[in-house]
């Protein structure tokens, strides 16, 4: 946003009034405006109206800023869209470079190779395992055989958690 502070060559009329009325009270330097720099200020202090100036210019500028873009929405929604998108656009264009030297996720898991995922099995001395998929099903160990049984009341209780 343009304020008197950071663009007074402005060609905005107001903006360049306001620019003069800061020039006028002598400063060139001045708190934000509200804050406790600011509030510390007696009344009479030319910085406490220099900051008052800025604000009003600054909201003055968001406002015209936001009026013109309901008006687009209206009017003209691909100039609108345009407008909403331009810093992302421009953010996207800058870190595109560095983001087509990473590898996608394809080339990691190329390189990573894939493993498919270990089997569900159930081992000596450790309770049933639940059975991914299937609900109320624990693969249990019985005579050296892997056997999936429907939970009981009893493997429940004793199955991790």
């Amino acid at each position: 946003m343009t304020s008197p502070r950071t663009n007074p060559a402005t060609t905005d009329a107001v903006a360049v009034w306001a620019a003069a009325q800061v020039t006028a009270l002598g400063v060139t330097d001045w708190p934000t405006y509200g804050g406790p720099a600011w509030r510390a200020l007696v009344a009479t202090d030319p910085r406490k109206a220099a900051a008052i100036f800025e604000a009003a210019e600054q909201w003055r500028q968001h406002r015209a800023e936001a009026d013109e873009l309901d008006r687009l929405l209206t009017d003209d929604p691909e100039e609108w869209w345009r407008r909403i998108v331009a810093d992302a656009d421009a953010e996207a264009r800058r870190i595109m470079p560095a983001l087509a030297k990473r590898p996608t996720v394809a080339e990691v898991r190329a390189r990573a190779g894939h493993r498919p995922p270990r089997p569900v099995t159930a081992a000596p001395g450790w309770p049933p395992v639940a059975i991914p998929g299937r609900p109320g099903y624990r693969r249990h160990l019985v005579n050296g055989r892997q056997a999936d049984l429907p939970a009981t009341r009893k493997t429940l209780e004793h199955a991790p958690r």
